[in-house]
């Protein structure tokens, strides 16, 4: 069997400049192998809060490299450059908004501010596309809400079985 293809893409202007080092791609990167035992790869991405340059690369994931999951991480506040929801949403065909929906839920437990956050999910083609927050915790927050859902949509738009650690996090499918 061979490593199914993970999108995971930090979007920030200074992390993509070499100004900061990225946390965030690596922080879904350890969340994915405490979640997954799947054998998958990290196709990972930083690149500027460039709408053109998401959306590209968001469909160079899903169109060429078939990664049946893509998360990405910030983009998602307020600020006037950040367009990751909006660069997600003009290359999906369906968007998920329980998924941004959930995870804005949990953060309010967290932070007053998580109300400012923009976090969706979208489907492109059989890619399900996952907008997180852009800090380590609350990626780690957000992605433990929202995994349970995840493997059994991927199922549903004809992507690879992925099979999670059940001790870490119980995926979510109906009994046939």
């Amino acid at each position: 069997m061979t490593d199914i293809p993970i999108g995971v893409v930090t979007v920030s202007d200074r992390a993509s400049a070499g100004i900061y080092e990225d946390r965030g791609g690596p922080a879904i990167v350890a969340e994915l192998k405490r979640i997954l035992v799947t054998p998958w790869l990290a196709e990972t991405r930083v690149i500027a809060d460039e709408r053109p340059l998401i959306a590209q690369t968001l469909c160079d994931l899903s169109d060429r490299l078939h990664c049946p999951l893509i998360v990405t991480t910030g983009g998602t506040g307020p600020a006037l450059r950040d367009v990751t929801p909006e660069a997600t949403e003009d290359v999906c065909t369906k968007m998920m908004p329980g998924f941004g929906e959930l995870m804005r839920s949990v953060s309010l437990q967290s932070v007053p501010t998580a109300i400012l956050s923009r976090q969706t999910a979208g489907i492109r083609g059989r890619s399900l596309i996952v907008n997180l927050p852009g800090k380590p915790a609350a990626i780690a927050e957000c992605l433990a809400a929202v995994f349970p859902a995840i493997p059994y949509c991927i199922d549903l738009i004809g992507g690879p079985r992925l099979e999670t650690d059940p001790a870490v996090c119980a995926a979510f499918r109906p009994r046939a």
